[in-house]
């Protein structure tokens, strides 16, 4: 297994896990009220903040159980992270258009901000998700 596809499983199941974290703290918090009165900032930013460590120390976990492992990318390395970026990035782009929607029609900043997270996360996953399934079965041709 390659460092960049150690990588994309890295982001893959950190990605779930820290937003099934998220969804379970901000759901345990919701009580007897509305959804959208639950304090979810303190969590978002958390579980953000959380991932990004959680990656950080797992890369370098994987870097010191396997210190002589190559980090050199090759041509199908780049032409793999590439594909996975695209297919990724079209999340980015529906969760910004769909929070620009619901902010021209006045919804509340609770849903707007839990859909910007939502597409950052199937970002990741879905990204990742086929960085992983071009490694295991090739990258195709068209």
């Amino acid at each position: 297994m390659t460092h960049q596809e150690k990588r994309a499983w890295i982001m893959l199941v950190v990605s779930v896990v820290g937003y099934a974290v998220y969804v379970a703290v901000v759901l345990s918090r919701v009580g007897d009220g509305r959804l959208t009165a639950t304090p979810y900032a303190g969590v978002l930013l958390w579980t953000v903040g959380g991932a990004i460590a959680a990656s950080m120390l797992l890369e370098i976990g994987i870097g010191m159980v396997n210190p002589r492992a190559s980090r050199v990318s090759d041509v199908r390395d780049r032409e793999i992270g590439r594909l996975g970026d695209h297919v990724g990035q079209a999340f980015v782009v529906i969760g910004a258009v769909s929070a620009m929607l619901m902010a021209l029609a006045q919804w509340h900043w609770f849903w707007i901000a839990n859909v910007i997270y939502l597409c950052f996360v199937l970002s990741a996953v879905v990204g990742s998700l086929a960085k992983v399934v071009v490694y295991r079965r090739g990258v195709p041709q068209w």
